[in-house]
C-alpha cells in the first residue's frame, strides 16, 4: 500500500511540474502574441507592420508548440532523480520504487520498501518540490503589456476606403483639350482626412473631392502631375489662393477645418470645378431625466430619500458626469446654502451611460423645512457641455405654518395648539425605537401615557365643535374600557339599569333642551363652515383610533391613524383664515383750477431728432448682372470688362452655396466659371450655360415685398346687363 501511493505521489509532482512550466511558457508566448496584435491592429495596412506582426504571432505559436513537446516528454525518472537531489533522506533510491518488487534481490526490497516510507513522511507532493525562475517571464510580460498599449495609443496608419475609386479625376471645364506632349495633367489625387483626437476614429482615404469632415478635421491632399507644373494652387472661398508644396512632380498640402467650405485648384492658371466641404459639427451631450418630477415634496413620514434616473448620450463619447446639488437651510434672512458636486460613477468615456442613484437627504445634512436643488451635467471628450434643468426637492415641516400674504390684506394664521399632534406622532417613534432596551411594564405605561395624551387632544379640539365633555366619538365618550369614567359615561348613555329620562320628567330645563340653541353642543356649533368641520370630525375620529391602540398597548398599529390626523389638521389649519384690508393712504385732492395751464413754456423745447435711413440693397452685384444679362440678349454684344461684374455675382452665388451647405449651385458655378472664360477670350458666349447661372441667381434673390395693387372686378355681360336693372329699379 505504501508502495502505490509513493508511485501516485511521484505523478502527481510530475504533472505539477508539467503544469507550472507550462504556464510560465504560455505567458512567454502571450507576451509575443500582444506585441503582434497591436502591431496588426494600429498599422495592419502598412506591409513591413504587418509583416513584423505576422512573426511575432507565428513565432509565439511555435515557441509555446516546441515547448510542450518537450514537457510532455518529462517522465517519472527525471522525478526520482530530482527528489534524490532533494531529500538526502531518500538515500538516492528513489527509482527502486519505479521497479517491479519480483524484479528485485532481498536487499533491495528492504531498501524499497524504506524509501516508500520516508517517502510518505516527507509528502513531497504537498510542498513545492522544484523552483521555477518566472520573475523575468513576468518582467518581460509586464514590457510587453506596457509597449501593447503605447503602440494602441499612437496614431493608427491610414486605411483606404475598399469602396474608393481607384482615380479621383479633377476636372477642367472651362479649359482647352490639352495637348498630348506638353499639357500638364493631373494623374493622381489622394485625400486624406485625419479626424480630431475628440472623435476616436482612425486616419481614412476621402472617396471623391466632395468631403463631408467632422469639426477640426485635418485634410490632406497630395496631387501627382506628369510634369512638373508653374503653378498648382488652391482657392478656398473665393480668398487668396495657396500655393502647394511642391516636390518634382508632387504636390501636397494639409489644413484643419471648423467650418464649410467651397474649393477649386488652379493649375498654370485653369479653374478647375467646384468642390464643397461639409463640416459635421460636434453636438453636445444629451441629458434626459426620467425621475423625479421637477418639483418633488416629502411630506412628513415618508422616506427621506430621493431616486434620480436619468439617460446621458453623446454623438463621440462622454468623459465626465456630475450631479451638482445645493441644500438650502434656514428661512428670511437667515437662509444658507451649501453646494456640492457628486459623482455619478463614471469611468472612462462612453457614449451612452444611464444612472439609478439614490440621494440620502440626511447624508445631504438636509432636515425638515429643508429644501434641495440639484441639476446634472455633463461634458464630452471636445468642448461640449449640457446642464440639465433644476430640480427641487423640499422636506416638509408640519411645524410651520403656510400663509399667503397680499397686497391688498394681512393673514392672521390659526393659534399654535394645531402643533402637538406631531408631538404625539414622535413620541410615539421613539416609543417603538426602544421598545426592545425597555421592560415590558415601562413599555405599556409609556404607550398608555401617550394615549392619555392623545385623549387630552382630542378634547381639547373637540371644543371647536361644541363637545364640551368626552361623547360622541367612540363607545363611552371615546373612554376606552376599564378606563377611568368609563362606567359613568356608559351609564350617562343609557346602557346601564337606570333610565334617566323617567328621572328629568320633572325638570323643567330638560323639558326646554328641544328648543333652546345651544352654541357648545355638536349639532349647534357654528365655529367652522360645514366642510371645515367635516375635516376636524375626521380627524377626532382618526385621534380616536389612535388612543384605543395605545391604550391597548399597540403604538405601531396607532402610527398611521396619528398621521392621518395630523394630515387633516393641517389641511384645517390652511382652510381657516382670518384676513383684513389693509388701510391704504389716500392723496389730498389737487388744486386743478388754480394751476392748470398757469406754467411758463418759453424755456420747453419741442423735441427734434433726425435719423438717416439708408436702404441696403441685398445682393447688389447679382441685380447688376441679371440687368446686364438683360442688356445681353437685346444687343447680342458684351465687352471683356464686364468679366468683372460676373465675377462679383459669382462671389455672392459662391458665398450663398457656403452659407446653405447643400452644393445645389455648384453646377451653377462651374457654368458661370465657361461663361467668364468665354468672356475673356471674347467667344460666344454659352446660351445653356447662360440660363443656368441665370436660375441660380434669381433663386438666391429674396421674395419681393407686396405692395397693394387696386382690384378690377371684370363682369361678363349678363353680369352688366343685371346691374343695369337693378339700377333701374331703384
Amino acid at each position: 500500500m505504501a508502495l502505490e501511493n509513493s508511485i501516485q505521489a511521484l505523478h502527481r509532482i510530475r504533472r505539477q511540474y508539467v503544469r507550472a512550466k507550462g504556464l510560465l511558457y504560455a505567458l512567454q508566448a502571450l507576451a509575443a502574441l500582444l506585441l503582434g496584435m497591436a502591431l496588426l491592429h494600429t498599422w495592419g495596412q502598412v506591409p513591413v507592420f504587418a509583416g513584423a506582426a505576422a512573426a511575432l504571432m507565428l513565432g509565439a505559436a511555435g515557441y509555446m508548440a516546441w515547448h510542450w513537446h518537450s514537457l510532455r516528454k518529462t517522465d517519472v525518472q527525471q522525478v526520482a532523480r530530482h527528489l534524490n537531489r532533494q531529500y538526502p533522506a531518500l538515500e538516492d533510491s528513489t527509482a527502486l520504487l519505479l521497479r517491479h518488487p519480483d524484479s528485485l534481490n532481498l536487499l533491495e526490497r528492504l531498501q524499497q520498501q524504506k524509501v516508500a516510507g520516508k517517502l510518505q513522511e516527507l509528502h513531497p507532493e504537498k510542498e513545492k518540490t522544484f523552483s521555477l525562475r518566472g520573475t523575468a517571464t513576468y518582467v518581460v510580460l509586464g514590457l510587453a503589456l506596457a509597449l501593447s498599449a503605447g503602440i494602441l495609443y499612437l496614431p493608427a496608419a491610414p486605411i483606404p476606403s475598399k469602396e474608393a475609386p481607384e482615380k479621383i479625376q479633377v476636372s477642367f471645364p472651362g479649359a482647352p483639350a490639352p495637348a498630348a506632349d506638353t499639357a500638364t495633367v493631373i494623374e493622381k489625387v489622394d485625400i486624406t482626412i485625419t479626424p480630431p483626437a475628440y472623435t476616436g476614429k482612425r486616419t481614412y482615404m476621402a472617396e471623391g473631392l466632395n468631403l463631408k469632415v467632422a469639426e477640426g478635421a485635418t485634410v490632406s491632399w497630395r496631387i501627382r502631375t506628369n510634369r512638373p507644373a508653374k503653378a498648382l494652387q488652391l482657392v478656398l472661398n473665393e480668398t487668396a489662393p495657396t500655393n502647394l508644396k511642391a516636390r518634382e512632380n508632387v504636390y501636397t498640402l494639409a489644413r484643419s477645418f471648423s467650418s464649410p467650405a467651397v474649393y477649386h485648384f488652379r493649375l498654370n492658371g485653369q479653374q478647375s470645378a467646384f468642390y464643397t466641404l461639409e463640416i459635421i459639427p460636434d453636438e453636445p451631450p444629451a441629458i434626459q431625466v426620467q425621475h423625479p418630477k421637477q418639483y418633488t415634496e416629502i411630506l412628513f413620514g415618508q422616506p427621506q430619500r430621493i431616486n434620480v434616473r436619468a439617460q446621458f448620450s453623446d454623438d463621440y463619447g462622454i468623459r465626465e458626469a456630475t450631479m451638482v446639488a445645493t441644500v438650502a437651510k434656514g428661512s428670511g434672512e437667515a437662509v444658507k446654502f451649501r453646494e456640492q458636486e457628486i459623482s455619478l460613477g463614471l469611468q472612462g468615456t462612453r457614449r451612452s451611460f444611464a444612472i439609478n442613484k439614490t440621494l440620502d437627504l440626511k447624508q445631504l445634512g438636509m432636515t425638515y423645512g429643508d429644501e434641495l436643488y440639484f441639476y446634472l451635467q455633463a461634458r464630452d471628450n471636445h468642448r461640449g457641455y449640457t446642464r440639465s434643468e433644476t430640480y427641487f426637492v423640499q422636506i416638509e415641516d408640519t411645524t410651520i405654518v403656510e400663509s399667503s400674504f397680499d397686497m391688498s390684506m394681512g393673514v392672521n394664521p390659526v393659534p399654535e395648539y394645531f402643533r402637538s399632534q406631531r408631538q404625539i406622532i414622535l413620541d410615539t417613534e421613539k416609543l417603538l425605537k426602544e421598545q426592545k432596551s425597555i421592560s415590558r411594564a415601562a413599555f405599556e405605561e409609556r404607550s398608555n401615557n401617550i394615549g392619555v395624551d392623545q385623549k387630552l387632544l382630542r378634547l381639547r379640539y373637540g371644543k371647536f365643535l361644541g363637545e364640551e365633555s368626552a361623547s360622541g366619538i367612540g363607545p363611552g365618550g371615546g373612554i376606552p374600557e376599564g378606563a377611568e369614567g368609563h362606567d359613568e359615561a356608559m351609564h350617562a348613555a343609557g346602557d346601564g339599569h337606570d333610565h334617566p329620562e323617567f328621572e328629568n320628567q320633572n325638570d323643567p330645563q330638560a323639558l326646554l333642551d328641544p328648543y333652546v340653541h345651544k352654541h357648545d353642543q355638536e349639532d349647534e356649533a357654528t365655529i367652522f363652515e360645514p366642510a371645515v368641520k367635516a375635516k376636524l370630525k375626521g380627524s377626532l375620529a382618526q385621534m380616536w383610533e389612535a388612543e384605543l391602540r395605545l391604550r391597548t398597548h399597540k403604538p405601531k398599529e396607532a402610527l398611521p391613524f396619528e398621521y392621518k390626523a395630523l394630515r387633516m389638521l393641517k389641511e384645517v389649519q390652511q382652510s381657516q383664515r382670518a384676513y383684513v384690508a389693509k388701510t391704504s393712504f389716500e392723496a389730498p385732492p389737487l388744486k386743478e383750477p388754480e394751476l392748470r395751464l398757469s406754467g411758463e413754456l418759453n424755456k420747453i423745447t419741442p423735441l427734434a431728432e433726425r435719423q438717416t435711413i439708408e436702404n441696403e440693397t441685398e445682393l447688389p452685384h447679382t441685380r447688376a448682372v441679371l440687368a446686364w444679362l438683360e442688356r445681353y440678349r437685346q444687343s447680342g454684344r458684351y465687352k471683356p470688362t464686364d468679366a468683372q461684374v460676373l465675377e462679383l455675382a459669382g462671389q455672392e452665388l459662391a458665398r450663398q452655396a457656403l452659407r446653405n451647405g447643400s452644393g445645389n449651385n455648384l453646377r451653377a458655378l462651374q457654368d458661370l466659371r465657361q461663361v467668364i472664360t468665354e468672356v475673356k477670350a471674347g467667344k460666344r458666349l454659352c446660351p445653356a450655360c447662360l440660363a443656368a447661372v441665370e436660375r441660380a441667381w434669381v433663386a438666391g434673390l429674396p421674395p419681393a415685398e407686396q405692395t397693394p395693387q387696386p382690384q378690377t372686378a371684370r363682369r361678363g355681360k349678363l353680369a352688366h346687363e343685371y346691374m343695369e336693372r337693378l339700377q333701374q329699379k331703384k
